[in-house]
């Protein structure tokens, strides 16, 4: 079955960084969309971009302005997100989420998306 694990979360101070990484596994397909989200406690989820394994460049929210950073390393099926400049207000649950057949444009770069597979998450906090 399909798993995903995020890492790399953690307490950090206003204007630095972090490297999240989510490792998948038990995929049937060769392909898939795959995204981060995060979410804080009574708030809806917030996308903040998805990447198609197939080689697309990724698509990014608005909201993130350019300060955060999706990559995969396709050798050993991980995804990341670099996350520069923090703020406060980017404190929250990170999570990876993949789907092989979602299409993955802007279209569903939106909180409503509902993604086949989902990670557990991983805290982070800026201070």
């Amino acid at each position: 079955h399909v798993q995903l694990v995020e890492s790399g979360g953690g307490s950090v101070e206003t204007g630095g960084s972090l490297r999240l990484s989510c490792v998948a596994s038990g995929f049937t397909y060769s392909t898939n969309c795959m995204a981060w989200f995060r979410q804080t406690a009574g708030k809806e989820r917030e996308p903040i971009g998805l990447l198609h394994t197939g080689g697309d460049t990724p698509i990014y929210s608005d909201s993130i302005a350019g300060r955060f950073t999706i990559s995969a390393d396709y050798t050993n099926d991980t995804l990341f997100l670099q996350m520069n400049s923090l703020k406060p207000e980017d404190s929250a649950m990170y999570h990876c989420a993949a789907d092989p057949f979602l299409v993955c444009s802007d279209y569903n770069l939106s909180p409503l998306t509902n993604f086949a597979y989902w990670g557990q998450g991983t805290q982070v906090t800026v201070s």
